[in-house]
């Protein structure tokens, strides 16, 4: 029998204590978002993996025992959820783990949101898991050009949506320029990495989205403007994912508003997993128009050789020793395409369905045998793709360099945002904590405020 192991104290006084901490949180939020210090409307975008009733484990002595089994549980705690969205009224909302799969559910939303004037879009895992994603944005805000979705048909079973949007209101200060005020904002929900394997399907995702992204700029014939990535992307700003994306020029908007570098990655915590682990993994990425981008196929082979090197470091091996891994039984001082191979299907990155595929082993290959002889010598491995892969540590500099050093390849004038806040609620979250009365979701809900400034884009 399923036995529901309550938390201490009244529903209803839990409910008001909550209500409190966030109207707290959620009232600054609201009110930077009217207008910001030059008196001009601000755009605000909450991320939050909601906690579908079908993984909500309700009795801790029985994991089988789901809060989707009770529907007064899963009822009161969406309406809370609900309650708190449209009090701080985001103009855009991304949602993970939406139980699209209950009906009841998902006309609640429906209803609440559309009735506060959130037009809606709703895409389900693949395979029929029974949750997926529901972004919404305010039309009052926006008007929406067009939809796309991506199925990334793997093991995970995971999607990602793509909406292009316009300013419906155009922000006065651009209102008499010719200037674009469009985003493109994408919501998606990363595989949890339950083994090492999985952090390689990770990246394969990301790099899916990247490349839907950087496709439908072209199929459109689109100019640069900003790009807002939101979602729960399961894994830290020590992973690869974070790597990758920060390589791409994008900047975390939270660890950007409190001016955290890329190696503050303790700072702030944002979910506690299955395992009781409390980590930071919920994300809203943004990617100005002025910011100088490096070819995706680059960033992506770069990252997949830091996985490598890490798979290298973590079996202990020095750079001498991976240089020998490599070679295997080669007697000449290089490494062959063979042994590279070998060296790959040893560290589990092939070999398997979820591995890197022919194309991709012989892609990397020709990254790293720079002179293109057939094989990559000791100078190559060491000062080139293998053992160091150029890192995303200066990323901000390099397009710095660009921006000041080359005006010729500015083309035009575009809205960009400047990140003016960001908050997690609840607030322990911020320090690092996660507090046991905290019932709402196994992941904190952030908010960030962007304010728009003008910009050349390239």
């Amino acid at each position: 029998m399923c036995v529901y192991m309550g938390e201490g104290g009244t529903r209803k006084d839990r409910r008001v204590n909550k209500m409190g901490r966030v109207s707290r949180i959620g009232s600054y939020a609201i009110a930077s978002s009217m207008r910001d210090h030059h008196q001009q409307p601000c755009i605000t975008c909450t991320t939050f993996n909601i906690l579908a009733p079908i993984y909500k484990r309700i009795n801790l002595e029985d994991p089988s025992c789901r809060e989707s089994d009770y529907r007064a549980y899963w009822l009161s705690r969406n309406h809370r959820i609900l309650d708190l969205l449209l009090y701080e009224r985001s103009s855009i909302i991304c949602l993970q783990e939406f139980w699209i799969g209950n009906e009841e559910l998902v006309n609640l939303y429906e209803k609440r949101l559309g009735d506060a004037g959130y037009v809606q879009f709703k895409l389900g895992r693949t395979n029929n898991r029974g949750d997926g994603l529901l972004t919404a944005v305010r039309k009052d805000y926006f008007k929406v050009l067009n939809y796309r979705e991506l199925l990334f048909n793997d093991c995970g079973d995971r999607v990602a949506q793509l909406l292009h949007v316009e300013l419906a209101a155009p922000f006065s200060q651009f209102r008499n320029n010719d200037i674009r005020q469009e985003i493109l904002i994408v919501n998606t929900h990363l595989l949890f990495p339950h083994d090492s394997t999985l952090c390689l399907v990770r990246l394969h995702q990301v790099y899916k989205i990247l490349q839907l992204v950087e496709s439908y700029q072209k199929e459109k014939e689109l100019r640069p403007m900003p790009i807002v990535l939101c979602g729960d992307w399961n894994g830290s700003k020590s992973g690869h994912v974070y790597k990758f994306l920060r390589s791409q020029g994008f900047m975390s908007s939270y660890d950007t508003a409190h001016q955290y570098t890329d190696a503050d990655a303790h700072k702030w915590v944002s979910h506690r997993n299955h395992r009781g682990n409390i980590c930071g993994v919920d994300f809203i990425w943004l990617l100005n128009p002025n910011r100088y981008r490096r070819l995706l196929k680059a960033s992506w082979s770069e990252a997949v050789f830091g996985m490598f090197k890490y798979l290298l470091r973590r079996a202990s091996l020095t750079e001498n020793d991976a240089f020998a891994f490599l070679k295997a039984d080669n007697h000449g001082d290089y490494i062959t395409f063979s042994g590279f191979c070998e060296a790959l299907r040893q560290l589990n990155l092939t070999g398997h369905c979820n591995g890197l595929s022919v194309e991709e082993t012989k892609e990397l290959w020709v990254q790293a045998d720079i002179d293109g002889n057939g094989v990559v010598d000791y100078t190559e491995f060491q000062q080139q793709r293998i053992w160091n892969p150029a890192g995303s540590d200066h990323r901000d500099e390099s397009s710095k360099e660009v921006r000041d050093g080359d005006t010729k390849v500015i083309q035009e004038q575009t809205i960009g945002f400047s990140i003016k806040n960001a908050v997690l609620f609840p607030p322990e979250v911020e320090k690092g904590r996660w507090p046991e009365d905290y019932s709402l979701s196994d992941h904190a809900r952030l908010t960030v405020v962007f304010s728009p400034i003008r910009m050349p884009c390239f």
